[in-house]
């Protein structure tokens, strides 16, 4: 199902959507994870201003336990790849999580959906970003899903922001794509696998890395699409094209 344009509907009927697809693509990568012996759970931290934010956990006996075959080693293929070294300020704020942990309640990895409430003023962009920044310094591996354009305060997009804060020289992205999906492997150095889109693709399913070069797909696609069938008839109306 093609992406909409979520810059039609205010931040509060996004909001919704965003905690649907949340639940929903926890539900998936449950279905996913499970034989591996990892879980999915959405948590909610308190704290000003909200990013929205799931987070994966996960609870294996062994950070070497090489059973099943949940986690891929092959290098994932994304249109834009770009390695980035970390040395930024840190600064987390409220999330919206879904997590994976280890035995011991190591997070390793989290999905993070972009809101506008992350873009809208200086301190909001800056929060967001330290605290994607504080996570891969950490070692949590990141796929941060942005389906907003470029705003004053991110005009090269969301990525562009994060790789300057992590002390690196952002990519040129393609013209005409100007929504962003980004999965961060947490190694040394980082490792961004990018992939562009715009209004109107299909979204692809992303590479979340679980340890350094192990990663599964998150199905965006499907969850995205089930998400979609349970909103009310009015609201997608509002982030549809208008019939020509």
């Amino acid at each position: 199902m093609p992406a909409h344009d979520w810059t039609r509907v205010d931040s509060n009927l996004y909001h919704h959507f965003h905690q649907m697809w949340s639940a929903q693509m926890t539900n998936t990568l449950n279905a996913i994870l499970k034989p591996k012996g990892y879980f999915a759970l959405v948590e909610q931290h308190t704290g000003t201003p909200a990013p929205d934010v799931i987070a994966l956990k996960t609870d294996f006996d062994s950070e070497d336990d090489e059973t099943g075959d949940v986690a891929v080693a092959a290098r994932p293929k994304t249109r834009l790849v770009q390695q980035l070294e970390s040395n930024a300020e840190k600064d987390a704020r409220r999330a919206n999580r879904i997590s994976i942990r280890h035995s011991l309640g190591k997070v390793v990895a989290i999905i993070e959906i972009v809101s506008p409430g992350n873009k809208n003023s200086r301190r909001a962009i800056r929060s967001f970003v330290g605290k994607t920044v504080e996570f891969l310094e950490e070692g949590i591996h990141l796929l941060v899903i942005d389906l907003f354009p470029p705003s004053i305060r991110d005009p090269q997009g969301i990525h562009a922001v994060i790789t300057e804060a992590l002390g690196d020289t952002p990519l040129a992205m393609p013209e005409g794509k100007p929504l962003t999906l980004v999965s961060y492997e947490a190694a040394d150095p980082v490792t961004a696998y990018i992939e562009p889109f715009a209004v109107g693709d299909v979204l692809p399913d992303m590479p979340l890395f679980l340890r350094s070069q192990e990663h599964i797909f998150v199905p965006l696609e499907a969850s995205y699409q089930a998400t979609w069938e349970m909103l009310p008839e009015p609201f997608r109306d509002a982030v549809q094209p208008s019939a020509s």
